[in-house]
């Protein structure tokens, strides 16, 4: 409709230009985005300057993703009317949304002249910082930009035109970045400083900054001393106080005997004052009629655990750590916090202390009388918290882990009673509101888990899933929950609920980043194709969006003056840019999109000129890979030797890295293959497509090379299958030397695929199974038919590329026997059969394990009629039914395809 008012508009109006604009946006969203082009073109060639066809186009070209075009339109506009203001501003954020930080600089200084107003030019200003940032060479940022930034704002302040907080933010930046600590730290206690006034405490954290940069520990531990005497709870003072104590008394450091110790005031130099400190601020704490602070009792902790590490012994005064716990218990213990505040002390406990703490703490907690079962239940939501916090505790020290499975089955049975006495607290919550007991549940689920992993009972993971399916009932929005019931169907190899209980969680922004992986990683391999494909577009939306949305946040940082925040969103952008998991994502997606759609709905030489997929360039950041996932998303309540360490990260880095250039030379080789055409000569070594890109037999063998390198031998299939390709290009002649290769390369591929196929039927392709009464799940199968499934894809591009060109080879000899009736035969090349024999072979194989897949789905579909289970036992045969179809009916459209290719 919008389309068609336009185009009424434009039968009495022909050179009404914001219509225009405005009929091409009505294209681009109906899909015509050429025509959209072309229309919004017509009109900027012709440099409007009326404001709403500009805005208009912006709009248009921001949906195009075209922001360099927006450039162009407020040069042109700026040049016509030299003297708005408006126009100038515009332009100044169209540069910034592509970068130009020189011509933001030069834009800016062109505004500050028409319009001199202060936020104009340190619009300038910024752009000369964000220039040094982005320089490639460290030197000329140092020697150019940021001194010249640096004149240009103390200019300003010689003539006392400094106005705004962010101003004086900015030239603390500058002076920081130019390593001009004595400059900055004076800038800030000076008339400037007093300008900083919208954060609390931001001109002592830039001191402190500035103290620590330039290790002067005086005034540090004096500035600590300080503002700990005002708020004894602000935490990162204490570790700063602590830090610049020991430092001091490395360095042997005494105050003068005159005067101040330092231009803060008093300066802890002895371990004795320090420990007076913390007892005295602990003292005043304790008389305190209103509830006390926990900051002075962490920080004497801190301060045993900080002595203890440089090999001083424990301070007397300071008290024993158990007591100094317990007695933190009796104060916090009804917090949520207390757990994680004294989980990060429990190793000042020596293990013979675990079991007397543990009961130290459970006779602080105000429980009734016994019942019918034996247990005794908290009175209120206080106590129940108390008793929580004991039950996590006794986990973090590992008590728990100690249990034999007699013992840990007992704990179970006692954390679900909890849990459920626990329950008639929920009257005072919402329906969005977690329960006070749900962390009951969970630990019994960890529990369970723990037996699944030590004994293999995979009876103890259904109890596991029916109670955690009971917790969500009552807390349908807890995160914990969801979480370890996603991370437990990947487990299993069900991917069908996982999809609803990410969708569930309602993951922002950039959490798609940090938990995306939990539902990406295990997608496309347990053969949900068309939710794995939902799932990688899902995250992809985000990462794409990341680009256009940060270059909104630069402009509005740049209109409110938040410098300081610029270098942070860009930061942002690039961290998101590298991110392993946006690489992931990107290649499954493609890899997804050529085995599930190459061949069936496009050619796979459409397939993979539609996705831009360049076979001869690395598009993945391999040295600048961030790793962005947040790998302790689930709360865990793990003692230290059992916790996730960095050398875990490490190996899961490397591991994720080395799969992903396995797939991402995978999806390289197979667009190398799309490229070499339908018709090639083998006598050629280069063969270009209608665009004009050139695939070469050495770009192939250069990726099979870097593909050896980081081979694992479950892929191997693909890769004899792939190398069948370079001996076609590896010689300029037909000899039989070449021929024998490329026939042994037929043969080791069928001979693979039998054993694929020989490997299915053992285990009778059964995912799901009853032993001894019991379910037992098989989700490596899954991934083995997916695997086949890749393989028998690879090897049909392969045979249908080499059937194109034993074609002509075969025409040839027709023709030469045709000529030569009256001779013998022509020497039929051993090609033409090796060719047909692996056609065949791999037609045989594949419709065996589609059988194989459709006598499951059949088995499956009858099992799950007489199944009697729970919810998710149900969601589990589900999946794998969906599964399974969508593999069978990929494997049988692939063995048909293979079956009429024909020579």
């Amino acid at each position: 409709m919008a389309i068609q008012q336009a185009d009424k508009l434009l039968k009495k109006h022909k050179d009404l230009h914001c219509a225009k604009v405005l009929k091409a946006i009505g294209m681009q969203r109906t899909g015509k985005q050429d025509e959209a082009f072309n229309l919004a073109q017509e009109v900027a060639t012709l440099e409007p300057t009326d404001d709403n066809s500009l805005q208009a186009l912006t709009i248009l070209y921001r949906e195009m993703h075209r922001p360099e075009l927006v450039t162009k339109l407020y040069e042109a506009a700026v040049r016509k009317v030299p003297l708005s203001e408006e126009y100038h501003s515009h332009l100044f954020m169209a540069y910034a949304r592509v970068g130009d930080y020189k011509k933001m600089q030069q834009a800016g200084m062109a505004l500050y002249k028409i319009v001199p107003k202060n936020p104009y030019y340190f619009w300038s200003v910024m752009s000369l910082v964000m220039q040094a940032i982005s320089a490639q060479d460290e030197k000329l940022a140092q020697t150019m930009f940021l001194p010249l930034a640096e004149r240009m704002v103390e200019k300003m302040v010689k003539e006392e035109k400094i106005e705004a907080e962010a101003e004086v933010q900015l030239y603390f930046m500058i002076l920081e970045r130019l390593g001009k600590c004595v400059e900055a730290l004076n800038m800030v206690r000076g008339p400037l400083g007093e300008k900083l006034t919208s954060e609390l405490q931001s001109r002592e954290n830039k001191c402190m900054m500035m103290y620590q940069r330039l290790q002067l520990w005086p005034e540090c531990n004096a500035l600590s001393y300080k503002l700990l005497l005002k708020n004894p709870d602000d935490w990162q003072f204490y570790l700063s106080y602590f830090d610049s104590l020991f430092h001091l008394m490395d360095m042997s450091w005494s105050p003068s005997e005159e005067g101040q110790h330092c231009v803060e005031g008093h300066v802890t130099t002895t371990v004795a004052e320090a420990v007076k400190f913390v007892v005295d601020r602990m003292a005043e704490e304790d008389k305190k009629d209103s509830r006390p602070l926990r900051g002075p009792y962490m920080a004497c902790l801190e301060l045993i655990h900080r002595l203890r590490q440089r090999g001083c012994p424990d301070d007397k005064e300071l008290g024993d750590p158990l007591e100094l716990m317990v007695q933190f218990f009796g104060k916090f213990g009804d917090k949520p916090c207390c757990i994680t505040d004294l989980k990060i002390y429990l190793h000042l406990l020596p293990p013979e202390q675990h079991t007397q703490f543990r009961n130290r703490l459970e006779e602080l907690v105000p429980l009734g009388e016994a019942g019918e079962d034996g247990f005794r239940f908290p009175g209120d939501t206080k106590a129940l918290q108390r008793h929580l916090c004991v039950c996590q505790l006794s986990r973090a020290l590992g008590l728990q882990h100690a249990l034999d499975t007699e013992g840990k089955l007992s704990l179970i049975a006692q954390l679900k009673a909890h849990y459920h006495h626990g329950l008639r607290f929920r009257k005072s919550c919402l329906k969005t509101e977690l329960q006070f007991s749900d962390m009951y549940c969970l630990m019994a689920a960890h529990v369970y888990i723990d037996l699944w992993t030590e004994n293999g009972d995979e009876n103890m993971l259904w109890q596991c899933l029916g109670l955690l399916e009971e917790g969500l009932s009552f807390s349908p929005s807890n995160a914990q929950f969801k979480l370890l019931l996603l991370l437990l169907f990947c487990r299993l190899g069900a991917f069908q609920p996982v999809v609803d209980l990410y969708s569930s969680l309602d993951a922002k922004h950039v959490q798609h980043d940090t938990i995306g992986y939990l539902l990406t990683r295990y997608a496309g391999s347990l053969g949900q194709f068309a939710a794995a494909s939902q799932s990688c577009n899902f995250s992809l939306r985000f990462f794409h969006s990341n680009q256009k949305d940060t270059s909104e946040y630069i402009i509005q940082a740049y209109k409110y003056g938040a410098f300081e925040k610029i270098p942070e969103f860009i930061a942002f952008r690039t961290r998101l840019n590298q991110s392993l998991h946006f690489a992931q994502v990107r290649t499954e997606r493609m890899l997804l999109d050529l085995y599930t759609e190459a061949d069936i709905t496009l050619s796979l030489e459409e397939s993979v000129k539609a996705m831009g997929v360049c076979a001869e360039e690395e598009d993945i950041p391999w040295d600048n890979m961030r790793d962005n996932r947040d790998l302790t998303v689930l709360v865990s309540w793990d003692p230290k030797d059992r916790e996730l360490t960095e050398e875990h990260r490490r190996l899961s880095l490397e591991e994720e890295s080395v799969w992903l250039k396995v797939r991402s030379l995978t999806l390289r080789l197979l667009a190398s293959l799309a490229l070499l055409g339908h018709a090639p000569s083998p006598r050629n070594s280069d063969k270009t497509n209608e665009n004009g890109v050139t695939t070469k037999s050495s770009t192939l063998q250069n990726l099979l090379s870097q593909l050896d390198q980081t081979l694992q031998t479950k892929v191997r299939g693909q890769r004899t299958c792939l190398s069948f390709v370079v001996f076609w290009f590896s010689s300029p002649d037909d000899s039989s030397e070449l021929q024998s290769q490329i026939c042994n390369t037929f043969k080791s591929i069928v001979v693979q695929l039998q054993g694929k196929t020989q490997m299915l039927s053992r285990c009778k392709g059964e995912v799901l199974e009853m032993k001894d009464r019991r379910l037992k799940t098989q989700p490596s199968l899954l991934e083995t038919l997916v695997f086949f499934l890749e393989t028998v894809c690879v090897v049909l591009w392969v045979a249908s590329y080499s059937a194109n060109v034993l074609r002509p080879l075969k025409s040839s000899l027709q023709k030469k026997k045709k000529k030569k009736k009256d001779t013998c035969t022509a020497m039929v090349p051993p090609l033409l059969p090796s060719h047909r024999h692996t056609t065949l072979g791999c037609v045989h194989y594949g419709f065996i394990v589609t059988n194989h897949v459709v006598f499951t789905v059949c088995a499956l579909s009858s099992f799950l009629n007489a199944l009697q289970t729970g919810l998710y036992q149900l969601f589990l045969n589900i999946s794998y039914l969906g599964s399974l179809q969508e593999l069978g009916d990929l494997l049988r459209k692939r063995a048909d395809s293979l079956k009429s290719l024909k020579i």
